[in-house]
């Protein structure tokens, strides 16, 4: 209590951070060049660094997990927060460009675990980008499922090329989920909301979820719900459209 007293970023009733204090612009350009370390290849990632305890465990078992859930631009890690519980034992981190808001995120993930032991181990965050980046941290069919929640929408044509959801993007995730692995999307645009459709629907390598295999996802309850912005959305009464897509093989 003491140490939250002196630091004022920390919130003394929760021992949470402060999102005040780690406020940043709403989105960043995600063409521009970022100075941060990027590892040459997945296997030069310490994941051991991100999730100590799953480690510890994996080494005296001589197994070890790999990530297999991604959160692309994971805001202030909501989603990340609500996954964690609902699957426990699977790895999962966020992939954020802003510096403030990845830090943010990791000091949430820290307080977390040290106000539920036990809890919240298996969720990390990593400040990169992920439009340029995705394979340097991911095997080749190695997550199992991606989320892209409420994107940047660059509503300018020249900037279209900046969306997260694109042809070419969708080759690189496409690379580097599984077969059967899921793509999540939501957006309040509607516009967007039909871009995004429109290039999975178009991709040889993705097909949509049936309407009772979307009912039958407890993720998809989340897409509305876990993060700031669609809570903001549900407040102010929006609409918002997804679109959730499965990776299959390609048909030679």
């Amino acid at each position: 209590m003491l140490e939250n007293e002196a630091n004022p970023t920390i919130s003394k009733s929760t021992g949470l951070p402060r999102k005040r204090f780690y406020r940043a612009r709403a989105h960043s350009n995600p063409l521009s060049d970022s100075h941060f370390p990027v590892p040459i290849s997945p296997s030069h990632v310490d994941f051991s660094l991100h999730y100590p305890q799953f480690f510890s465990l994996s080494c005296e078992v001589g197994c070890i997990k790999k990530v297999q859930f991604a959160d692309i631009g994971c805001g202030f890690g909501g989603l990340l927060v609500s996954l964690s519980t609902l699957f426990p034992e699977t790895l999962m981190i966020g992939m954020e460009l802003r510096d403030k808001v990845a830090e943010y995120v990791k000091e949430r993930i820290l307080a977390l675990r040290t106000t539920n032991p036990g809890q919240y181990q298996n969720v990390s965050v990593v400040r990169t980008n992920s439009m340029k980046y995705i394979p340097n941290y991911f095997e080749k069919g190695q997550l199992t499922k991606m989320f892209f929640l409420f994107p940047d929408p660059h509503f300018k044509e020249k900037n279209h090329r900046r969306r997260v959801i694109s042809p070419h993007l969708l080759d690189e995730y496409a690379y580097v989920l599984e077969v059967g692995g899921i793509i999540y999307t939501i957006t309040d645009v509607e516009e967007l909301g039909e871009w995004m459709k429109t290039c999975l629907d178009n991709h040889p390598m993705f097909e949509a979820l049936t309407e009772e295999e979307l009912q039958a996802d407890p993720a998809v309850k989340l897409l509305c719900t876990a993060t700031e912005e669609g809570q903001k959305v549900a407040r102010n009464g929006g609409q918002t459209f997804q679109a959730v897509y499965r990776r299959i093989a390609l048909s030679l």
